[in-house]
């Protein structure tokens, strides 16, 4: 385990730590506990705003939906709080593939929620899937095994997502977008945070769809085909306005296969597609190495339906060690500038 990694786990059991001390007034809110062969979609329909629903540690065979603002489902820790698949469930989430859905509606969002301290594995679709959100805080959760996403949000705005552990995961660990169901303009995410978070052997470490307004920061991004991608397209506003910052990526060289809209991904570092005006600042993007067209450290290249990057700003990267290049501008985007960066190899050459 990296000095990394035991830090994240640190700061994920002080978040715990700090949640489980809280002592709001009396009477303000009231704790729901749930225990193994118990169902906590129950306790989570009876819960009303400020209120926790506490697992305690064990295996829980069930999926989720929680529609109420303001409440916070939280296990003991990601260790010993498991929630896997109930293959008999016919409820929407269940069938929908997901382990825990946090849905609001087109004229309410579902603001406030909290999910922390456990872990949400072997779902076909997503560990966590959240739709219509508000300021929704996804911490100290571990996603593992899920067969698309591990933690994913769309429509969504004001989140963090912070010291949470999504691995091997069918496509990215965290995935952000602003719909999936249909071609839209971007959305303001109105400064969502990606922080802190180990994003290890997914396809995608991290995903950013058609979004602006947002910070990815801080994170640990290892053994995945890509680690970060950053994905716009034609659509007005575009994708972007957004920063990519302080994050340690390294080492993506798994091989994914292609689909219709990419070519296989192995060894991509930060790849930005259609976007503009991002900030990718002072990351340290090591021994990313492949042969896809997306290979590379830090990779500009236009979108699968030909939009351009334009007006990024690539800036105080240590980029080494990367193949083919430590920075790659495979676009004829204009107005993207690399600056400061440390770094060996460039395509094209001059701007190491």
């Amino acid at each position: 385990m990296t000095k990394r990694q035991m830090a994240l786990l640190a700061c994920t059991a002080a978040v715990v730590a700090s949640g489980l001390g809280a002592a709001p007034s009396a009477g303000s809110w009231r704790v729901h506990r749930v225990q193994p062969g118990e169902s906590i979609q129950k306790a989570v329909d009876a819960a009303k705003p400020g209120d926790t629903v506490l697992l305690s540690p064990g295996l829980y065979h069930e999926s989720v939906t929680i529609t109420t603002s303001d409440v916070t489902l939280r296990g003991m820790n990601a260790d010993s709080t498991v929630i896997v698949p109930d293959a008999t469930s016919t409820r929407a989430c269940a069938k929908a593939g997901n382990g825990i859905c946090v849905s609001g509606t087109e004229g309410r969002r579902v603001e406030r929620v909290t999910v922390r301290a456990l872990t949400l594995k072997n779902f076909t679709k997503s560990g966590l899937w959240a739709t219509r959100t508000d300021r929704l805080k996804v911490q100290g959760v571990t996603a593992e095994k899920n067969g698309q996403w591990g933690l994913a949000q769309e429509r969504s705005v004001r989140g963090v997502f912070s010291h949470n552990i999504a691995e091997h995961n069918g496509d990215a660990g965290l995935f952000v977008s602003n719909t999936v169901d249909r071609e839209e303009g971007a959305q303001d995410a109105k400064a969502l945070k990606i922080r802190d978070n180990l994003l290890l052997g997914n396809r995608i470490g991290v995903t950013v769809r058609r979004l602006r307004n947002l910070t990815v920061e801080h994170n640990e991004i290892t053994g995945n085909c890509t680690g970060v991608f950053v994905v716009g397209d034609e659509s007005a506003p575009h994708a972007g306005a957004l920063s990519v910052s302080r994050n340690y990526v390294y080492q993506n060289n798994k091989k994914c296969p292609a689909t219709a809209r990419l070519p296989f991904l192995q060894g991509s570092g930060i790849v930005l597609t259609g976007t503009e005006k991002t900030l990718v600042a002072r990351n340290r993007v090591e021994d990313n190495v492949g042969t896809s067209p997306l290979s590379g450290g830090i990779v500009l290249f236009k979108s699968f339906v030909g939009a351009l990057n334009e007006r990024n700003e690539i800036r105080d990267n240590v980029v080494l060690r990367n193949g083919t290049a430590d920075l790659a501008n495979r676009d004829t985007g204009k107005g993207n500038i690399f600056q400061g960066n440390r770094c060996s190899v460039s395509e094209p050459a001059g701007m190491c």
